[in-house]
Order: structure tokens, then C-alpha cells, then sequence
């Protein structure tokens, strides 16, 4: 019977990369969650393009640009659902946590907004906060602990005029990490989980607890950064590596003859040491503040294909260790299985936001 679908909800979660866009479009009828749709455009000038401006923390190309990049993969997906949720790059967006003294949940709204002054290096009238409790109580007097997230009202008017030239409803606009945390993360993990997100221009380690972002750090050891090393460590040229990193980014490294990939293998893993180490640090300053210990380490973002990656990882960590898929409990036809695994890393956000959107989406209703 057929009836049941007129009760589906969909929703569209979009990344906006610095080497790719991405969307996912999901459903949900009754309790289960279904990918239905994706799709991505990947274009060797974002990159190009991207690196000029990471910095500044701007969306790179032309709001309308963007819009008709995201229009034509709608139309070749054949995707018709309209209402999105829009990740934002942890490079636009301003993250701190705090802890508060005891006081009432009527209180913590102003207390929050007094301390974002002290960390946020902008006046708070050009910025969007949001924030949340993420330890504490109220019901006995016990330390707040908050984490908060600034977006630049530039950059969300950025993002308006690319839904406006996309044809799409925004419901929801935050920063990437929420949308790792949302599609890598269960609420039956148990302990602490730490994703690092290695992207093209920087890697973030985020702390996760039960889905609640706990704590979150990026730097700018990254992707492009690592093709170079890598490049230059097997003598391949400064042209050649260039070409590579434009052209096929890290995924070229998985594309090689099995017999070749051995022989970068270690190359690769030496990279790697410098953004081992940041993790590293991260993970033991979150365990003085909290005295609590990662458990797990997911890793995202295309430099997670590399050959060697997550074994080097888990023993340097000597910790159970995962690659990114964000697919892994949504319904999806058997036959994709191994595509949607090899692209998992690079989703992971797009379809966190997503999942986002239907959340919002079920609350409203």
C-alpha cells in the first residue's frame, strides 16, 4: 500500500568544500532513515581558487557560482526536495568552550553572551552564536560547562544568496564539525570518541560524548600540505605534485598499481607524523581538563583512503580505530555497499547535515 509515503520526510544536506560540493538527500518514514539521493561535483580550480582565500574565511567562487554548481547537480541527481541544511568550514567559524559558575538555567543565557565577548575576537553584532550545555547540571550546584560557535553574518549572507540562486530553502546553517558529529557518532558509544577531520586546507579534532560535542580544535596541517610532503619525499617533483593535487587530490594515491603503493606507503605514514601529533596533544589536554580518556578514533576526510592511514593511526594511538561512514546505518540497496564505503570519508559531512535537517524537520511536527 502506498499510502505510508505520503508521510516521508526529506531533507538535503550540502558541504561546500574547498576541492568539491557535496549533497545528500535523505528520508525518513516511520523511524528508519534512508539515503535516497546523492551527489558531488569536484573541479580542480576549487582548489586553486580555495587556497587564495581559505584564510579570510570566505566562501570562494561567486554566490551565484556556487548556486548554479549546486543547481546542476540537483537536475543530474534528479533531486527535487528543496528544503537543505548548509555545513559551514570550520575555518569561518569561531569556536571556544567555558566553564560557568553554578546559577539557574533562567541566568545562563546572559552569563553565556557576557563570556563570548572574552573569546570571540569580533563585535558580537557581526556574528551568529550558538551554543550549548554540554556538562553540568542544574538540578544540584555543579560547574557549567558550554561550547560555543560564532558564524560571521558575512558569511551567512553568503550562504543565503547561494540558497536564493539554488532555488533552496535554508533550515539550518552550522559548522562542520556539528555535521561530523551527527553522522560519525551514536548515542550508544561508549566513552569519549574523537574524530579528526583531515580536509584540504585544514584538519579538526573534535571530542565527542553520546553525540555531544564536548570540545573541538583545528590546524592547518592538512591534505594539500601532506601531498606535497609526500611528493617531495618520493622525489616526484614540485610540477608533478602540483598536477597531483589538483587534478585527483589524495585519491590518487588509492588509484595506484597495488606493487606501487607499497612503496609510498611509508612516505605516506611519515607525512602523517606532524597531524599524529596534534591529535595527540589535543587528546591529552582534553584528559588534564576532564580526566577522561578517548576511547575511539574516527577518521575523516579524504586523507583517510590513503594507503597504511588507519593502520598508522591505530598504532600510534594504540586505540580502536575507524575510517569515516556516515552511511552505516541508513537503509541503502546492497549494490552500493562498496561504493558508499569509498565514499564515505569525503560525505561524512554532507550527510551529518542532512540527518540534521530531518531532526529539525521531525521537532517541528
Amino acid at each position: 500500500m502506498a499510502l505510508p509515503k505520503l508521510f516521508t520526510k526529506r531533507f538535503l544536506g550540502i558541504d561546500i568544500g574547498t576541492s568539491a560540493v557535496r549533497i545528500v538527500e535523505l528520508s525518513k518514514q516511520a523511524q528508519k532513515l534512508e539515503l535516497s539521493n546523492y551527489g558531488e561535483i569536484r573541479n580542480e580550480s576549487f582548489q586553486e581558487e580555495a587556497s587564495k582565500v581559505a584564510k579570510k574565511g570566505m566562501v570562494f567562487f561567486s554566490a551565484k557560482d556556487i548556486g548554479e554548481i549546486i543547481r546542476a547537480i540537483l537536475e543530474e541527481a534528479r533531486i527535487k526536495t528543496r528544503a537543505c541544511a548548509f555545513s559551514v568550514p570550520d575555518f569561518s567559524t569561531f569556536f571556544t568552550n567555558f566553564k560557568l559558575p553554578p546559577m539557574t538555567k533562567k541566568e545562563l543565557g546572559e552569563a553565556v553572551i557576557f563570556e563570548a565577548r572574552q573569546h570571540i575576537p569580533l563585535p558580537l553584532d557581526s556574528v551568529t552564536i550558538d551554543w550549548n550545555l554540554v556538562g553540568g547540571s542544574f538540578d544540584k550546584p555543579s560547574e557549567l560547562e558550554v561550547i560555543l560557535a560564532a558564524i560571521p553574518n558575512e558569511i551567512i549572507d553568503q550562504y543565503k544568496e547561494i540558497a536564493t540562486f539554488a532555488h533552496l530553502e535554508i533550515a539550518a546553517l552550522e559548522a562542520e564539525v556539528f555535521g561530523l558529529s551527527h553522522s560519525l557518532t551514536r548515542e550508544k558509544d561508549d566513552g569519549l570518541v574523537c574524530v579528526v577531520d583531515i580536509g584540504t586546507q585544514s584538519t579538526t579534532c573534535s571530542i565527542i560524548e553520546k553525540r555531544m560535542l564536548k570540545t573541538s580544535y583545528s590546524f592547518d596541517i592538512a591534505g594539500n600540505r601532506l601531498i606535497d610532503d609526500i611528493c617531495d619525499k618520493m622525489s616526484l617533483g614540485s610540477k608533478m605534485g602540483q598536477e597531483i593535487k589538483m587534478k585527483y587530490g589524495v585519491r590518487f594515491f588509492s588509484m595506484l598499481d597495488p606493487r606501487l603503493r607499497e612503496k609510498f606507503q611509508k612516505a605516506i605514514t611519515d607525512s602523517l607524523d606532524p597531524i599524529l601529533k596534534e591529535v595527540k596533544q589535543a587528546i591529552q589536554n582534553f584528559y588534564q581538563e576532564e580526566n577522561k580518556e578517548v576511547k575511539k578514533i574516527i577518521i575523516a576526510g579524504g586523507t583517510s583512503i590513503l594507503p597504511g592511514v588507519k593502520e598508522y593511526f591505530k598504532s600510534y594511538f594504540n586505540k580502536e580505530t575507524e575510517i569515516a561512514n556516515p552511511f552505516q546505518d541508513l537503509i541503502y540497496p546492497d549494490v552500493l555497499e562498496k561504493e558508499l564505503k569509498e565514499m564515505g570519508p569525503f560525505f561524512s559531512v554532507a550527510v551529518g547535515m542532512a540527518k540534521k535537517g530531518l531532526e529539525l524537520k521531525n521537532k517541528q511536527h
